[in-house]
């Protein structure tokens, strides 16, 4: 029986989860059956649910988008109690945000810091500086908010223009107000499993895993052991933190990355991963043929790109479109893990001030 896209798409998603679909033209519906042992996936620890009917197609594959926005909201929701905790007691909690240049994706998340951190309650102090900044300017400018006792979180935002030297300026960070780990003593501290504070982007993909680990009846101590999770990616403040967290939860960890992909190999490890992290910086590098059915895929990429209408917005690293029928689930960008990052920030600058409370300053 020829089978028109729809139920061609229809099927590719039942054989996602293991399940042959005998698509019934005629009647306006399908069925399905479970195959037998042969065609059993080899771990079923996260298998996808069947969609059996073309009336469900849409719904189904919606469900497999993970919704970073809902987990988002939770955190922000804790995050206020918190401040309202914190200035009861006469401590503030305040964020500085500092941009150097006009970077499209940094400063748009510089905005959205902004308004949560405004929403929250917590003092938002963005800092905007020149493309040519000196390397004196931008550390004076650190010191000028270590000293501000209303501020007790710090980020720098990447990227820093050419010229400056990132870890030249995390190095004059201060400790306890380096909110996403830039420092090399904080960056020490994640590695020992003594963290400070947990860098927001690698948090936010592990947030986002952990609740949806929950969603599906699983217990995120032990959903990861043993499981193949591989890393697109290994930059200092998102692929290398994760690839910690991810041997923290007892996965098998894989690193892959540039030189990966200019060896032809980037597919052998992404088609293999249980849960695929994607973090590489080029919009949609991970298609279809990438990822093995079944497979849990965290987007992390934000891509500014100009449309047809010369408009920009952002794009993620997995072309979501491709990959959504065939795994499990994928965060999407944007509504994935940016909204969880946001907030993993604030939690972080929330942190920091419990922090300077318990010291008496």
């Amino acid at each position: 029986m020829e089978l028109c896209d729809e139920e061609r798409v229809l099927a590719l998603a039942g054989r996602s989860a293991g399940h042959d679909l005998s698509v019934l033209v005629a009647r306006g519906r399908c069925s399905h059956r479970r195959p037998g042992r042969g065609a059993q996936r080899r771990r079923d620890t996260i298998a996808a649910e069947p969609v059996t009917c073309r009336a469900a197609l849409s719904t189904a594959l919606e469900h497999r988008l993970i919704d970073g926005r809902a987990f988002a909201a939770e955190l922000l929701d804790s995050v206020r109690a918190e401040v309202g905790d914190l200035r009861s007691r006469g401590q503030e909690v305040g964020i500085a945000t500092v941009l150097v240049g006009d970077d499209y994706a940094a400063s748009v998340y510089q905005r959205r810091i902004d308004r949560h951190a405004r929403e929250s309650g917590i003092i938002s102090r963005p800092v905007g500086m020149p493309a040519d900044a000196t390397f004196g300017e931008v550390v004076g400018k650190i010191a000028e908010l270590d000293v501000d006792p209303e501020i007790t979180g710090i980020l720098v935002l990447r990227p820093l223009p050419d010229h400056l030297d990132d870890a030249r300026v995390f190095r004059r960070l201060p400790v306890l107000k380096d909110v996403e780990a830039q420092h090399p003593e904080n960056a020490g501290l994640l590695a020992l499993g003594m963290p400070r504070f947990v860098p927001s982007t690698p948090a936010a993909a592990f947030h986002m895993l952990d609740r949806y680990m929950v969603s599906i009846g699983r217990d995120p101590r032990t959903a990861y052991d043993g499981l193949d999770l591989v890393l697109v990616g290994r930059s200092n403040n998102v692929g290398k933190p994760a690839a910690i967290l991810g041997l923290q939860r007892n996965a098998t960890v894989i690193s892959a990355h540039k030189h990966t992909y200019e060896a032809g190999r980037l597919a052998t490890h992404t088609a293999r991963a249980d849960i695929l992290i994607v973090a590489a910086g080029v919009p949609g590098l991970i298609t279809g043929e990438h990822v093995q059915p079944g497979a849990i895929v965290v987007d992390i990429g934000i891509n500014p790109v100009t449309g047809p209408d010369g408009k920009t917005r952002l794009v993620g690293d997995v072309d979501t479109e491709s990959v959504l029928p065939i795994v499990r689930a994928v965060s999407p960008v944007p509504g994935g893990v940016g909204p969880i990052t946001d907030a993993w920030v604030l939690r972080n600058t929330v942190l920091a001030a419990r922090a300077v409370a318990s010291r008496g300053r």
